[in-house]
């Protein structure tokens, strides 16, 4: 049941990873409504958005030779190499025009540090890089943190382990995810999840 003590992090609902976007996750349109929807239910809302500079590290198209979804390693560890999406300023990195939660406190720009990605909501891809949202949500006494967005078996995934990582009770609303699910990406970030004790509950189990 979502309390005072409770945040819901909306994550990476971009035009680039909607349907005719750079990096479409599959249906990724299809959540914006009961994301919507179950915004309405929480006082506390944080929204991600992918900030990416052009010829950011984490695009095939930085790396001669080398094919979008392709994995290297980085000096920070393994990278699967994307299109080119949400480059600062871009309309692919605008928030869906359809996404209606005027309640939200904080907008958590990641990936914009030109060699490193950044999944998480929390950190970037080295592991050690903050982005402020920890000593945020403890300023601001949350608990709980529930997780939905795009995509399930990357964003969603890591922010869900990291806030696990920093204590808070965590629950990842299936149904208001999509993933991309490359090369079983989608099977190990649920492994991990489920070992990491996130939760994983359908919308209708959030109290309105």
């Amino acid at each position: 049941m979502p309390d005072s003590n409770s945040v819901l992090i909306v994550t990476d609902i971009q035009n680039d990873f909607l349907p005719g976007g750079a990096l479409a996750v599959t249906d990724g349109d299809a959540i914006v409504p009961l994301v919507n929807d179950l915004a309405r239910r929480f006082a506390n809302v944080v929204i991600t958005q992918d900030w990416h500079p052009a010829g950011h590290i984490s695009f095939a198209s930085s790396h001669p030779g080398r094919s979008a979804f392709e994995t290297i390693d980085l000096r920070y560890g393994p990278q699967v190499l994307w299109p080119d999406h949400c480059i600062q300023g871009s309309q692919g990195a605008a928030l869906a025009a359809g996404l209606d939660i005027p309640h939200a406190q904080l907008i958590i720009r990641k990936g914009y540090h030109a060699h490193t990605d950044s999944y998480s909501a929390f950190f970037e891809a080295d592991r050690k890089t903050p982005t402020g949202l920890t000593g945020y949500l403890f300023e601001r006494s949350i608990e709980r943190v529930f997780v939905v967005g795009l995509a399930t078996d990357f964003c969603v995934s890591w922010t869900a382990q990291d806030a696990r990582e920093h204590g808070f009770e965590t629950v990842m609303i299936e149904d208001a995810c999509r993933a991309i699910d490359t090369e079983g990406s989608l099977a190990k970030a649920i492994a991990v999840m489920d070992r990491a004790g996130v939760r994983r509950v359908h919308s209708a189990s959030v109290a309105r």
